[in-house]
C-alpha cells in the first residue's frame, strides 16, 4: 500500500503510531492531517500537540466543530475525568478518537512510516548556515528531472519536518528536506524520521551555543546526521571545515567532500565575482571541469552551490543539468537577497537569521560588492542563542565590521553597545557608529547616511524582525 490522504483509514494509522482507537470506526477515511484549527479542513485528522505557548488538546472541540474527522491526543488526557472522552461520546460519537503515548513522538513515527511507504530518493541538509539556500539550490537542480517535495519556510524541526513528509504523494520521486536543531538529539531524531539517501552538512559555526555549549558541541549535534544515516546513505561534507571533518570521521560513513581546497571531491576554482549580478567559477569533479554561474551574489554561495551540485551528481544528474539548476536559482527572500533602492544604493536583505559565522560570510560578500567610490553600510541586530558567548560574540562582530572598513554601522538590540564598543576598539571613528532605538530609528539613520552606489547590509536573528527596517528602506 502507498499511503495516501483521501484513501487511508484511521485503522491503518494505529500500528505505525502505537495508537488505540477509543472512539469512532476504524474504517473512517482521513482526507489530511492538521495541527492547527485555524486551517483545518473538513475530513482532516486533528493532531493535538503540546507546545510552550499552546496545548492542542485545548482545541479539540474547536477542531471537531470545524469538521475534523477525528483527533489524536495523548493517553494521559483521555484518562482525565473532564477529558475529550465525554466530548466525543456526547457531541461527536461518529468521529474518530485515537490515544497515543506522546503526540510529538507519534507524529515523527507516522512520518517515518509514511516515508517508507513511498519509493523516493531523499536529500537531507543541515549545517550552521547556508542550509536553506543549499536546500533550494538542490531543489532547483532536481526539479529539472521531475516533481519534488521540499519543506516550506521554517518547517525544519521535530514538527515541521514530519508535517512536510506527510505531504508526500504518489508520483513524487524525490524529496529535499532541511533539518534544523538547537539541542542534542534533534538531528538524530530527524534523521531517523526522514531516512535520507543523501545527507549534507554545510558547515559548523557559532550557532545554537545556548543549547549545545560550544563549537565542539555544535559539531557533535550536526554530525548526528552522519552517525544515524543508514549504511546505504551517502554523506556530503564541507571538506574545508576541519572541525566538521574531524567530528564526522569516527563514524566511517561513505563521504563526498566539497570546498575550495584541492583535496575535495567537488571543488570550485577560478572564482570570479560579478558584483551585484552574481558569481562565476569552475566546477571540478573527477578530473573534469565545467563553467558554473550563479545569479545570486555572495562568495559564501559558492559553498552552497558546491553542496547542491554534489547532491545532484550523487543522484545521477548529468553535469549540464546541475549547472542549469544552479543558474536557475534566484535566491531566498531574507537570505542575502539584493535589491536596488531609491537614491542608487543597493540593499542586501539578510534578515532571516544570524550567527557569528554567517555574519562574517555576509560581511565579506557585501564588502566585495562595493565599488571604488561606494561604502559598506551595516545595520546589525541581535544574534540569538549564543549562551555564554553572547557578549564576546557581539563585541567581535563590531570588530569585524570595522575591519571590513564599513562606512557606517548602526546596531540595534540588547547588545548593540557591545557591537559599537568592538567597532570603536578596532579603530572605527565614533561618528560612523550609532546605536539605534527602534526599527524606524535604524532605517532613518541608514537613510540619512547612505549615498548613490553604497551597499547596505541588514542582518540579525529572526527575533529582531529586521525585515521591518528593510521594508522602511524599500
Amino acid at each position: 500500500m502507498t499511503a495516501s490522504w483521501g484513501a487511508i483509514t484511521a485503522g491503518e494509522l494505529l500500528s505505525p503510531i502505537g495508537g488505540d482507537l477509543v472512539s469512532g470506526a476504524a474504517g473512517v477515511v482521513l482526507k489530511g492531517l492538521s495541527t492547527d484549527t485555524r486551517n483545518i479542513r473538513e475530513g482532516d485528522l486533528f493532531w493535538a500537540l503540546q507546545g510552550g505557548r499552546f496545548d492542542g488538546h485545548d482545541f479539540i472541540a474547536q477542531a471537531l466543530e470545524r469538521g475534523a474527522a477525528g483527533v489524536v491526543a495523548n493517553r494521559s488526557r483521555w484518562r482525565r475525568r473532564e477529558t475529550p472522552t465525554v466530548l466525543m461520546r456526547d457531541r461527536f460519537p461518529d468521529r474518530v478518537a485515537i490515544a497515543i503515548g506522546d503526540t510529538l513522538e507519534g507524529l515523527g513515527d507516522l512520518a517515518a512510516w509514511w516515508r517508507r511507504e513511498h519509493s523516493v530518493q531523499l536529500v537531507a541538509v543541515t549545517g550552521s548556515s547556508g542550509k536553506t539556500t543549499t536546500k533550494e539550490m538542490t531543489a532547483c537542480i532536481l526539479e529539472l528531472s521531475g516533481p519534488i517535495l521540499k519543506n516550506r519556510g521554517n518547517f525544519n524541526n521535530l514538527i515541521g519536518l514530519p508535517l512536510s513528509l506527510l505531504e508526500l504523494t504518489e508520483g513524487v520521486p524525490r524529496v529535499v528536506l532541511e533539518m534544523g536543531m538547537n539541542r542534542f538529539g534533534e538531528i538524530s531524531r530527524l534523521t531517523e524520521i526522514s531516512d535520507p539517501d543523501i545527507g549534507i552538512i554545510t558547515n559548523v559555526g557559532m550557532a545554537h551555543l545556548e543549547g549545545v555549549g560550544d563549537m565542539e558541541g555544535v559539531a557533535r549535534a550536526k554530525t548526528e546526521l552522519v552517525e544515524r544515516i543508514s549504511p546505504r546513505g551517502r554523506v556530503i561534507l564541507n571538506g574545508d571545515d576541519a572541525l566538521l571533518m574531524k567530528t564526522a570521521a569516527p563514524f566511517g560513513k561513505s563521504t563526498l567532500t566539497f570546498g575550495l581546497g584541492p583535496d575535495n571531491d567537488i571543488r570550485a576554482e577560478k572564482i570570479r565575482g560579478l558584483g551585484r549580478d552574481g558569481i562565476a567559477f569552475d566546477l571540478r569533479h573527477e578530473g573534469r571541469s565545467w563553467g558554473a554561474r550563479l545569479s545570486v551574489a555572495g562568495a559564501h554561495n559558492v559553498y552552497n552551490a558546491l553542496a547542491a551540485a554534489a547532491a545532484g551528481l550523487c543522484l545521477g544528474e548529468p553535469p549540464e543539468r546541475v549547472l542549469e539548476g544552479l543558474e536557475r536559482f534566484r535566491g531566498v527572500d531574507g537570505r542575502f537577497t539584493v535589491k536596488k533602492i531609491a537614491g542608487g544604493a543597493v540593499l542586501v536583505n539578510d534578515t532571516y537569521n544570524a550567527n557569528p559565522s554567517a555574519l562574517k560570510a555576509a560581511l565579506d560578500s557585501a564588502a566585495d560588492m562595493t565599488g571604488a567610490d561606494a561604502r559598506l553600510i551595516v545595520g546589525l541586530g541581535e544574534m540569538g542563542e549564543l549562551g555564554k558567548e553572547t557578549v564576546s560574540a557581539h563585541h567581535n562582530a563590531g570588530r569585524i565590521v570595522a575591519r571590513r572598513d564599513a562606512g557606517f554601522l548602526v546596531a540595534l538590540g540588547e547588545h548593540a553597545g557591545d557591537v559599537i564598543r568592538g567597532a570603536l576598539e578596532e579603530g572605527m571613528p565614533r561618528n560612523r557608529t550609532m546605536e539605534a532605538l527602534s526599527h524606524a530609528d535604524m532605517a532613518r539613520r541608514i537613510r540619512d547616511a547612505m549615498g548613490a552606489g553604497d551597499v547596505i547590509l541588514i542582518k540579525g536573528s529572526r527575533i529582531m524582525e529586521l525585515e521591518k527596517v528593510v521594508e522602511a528602506l524599500l
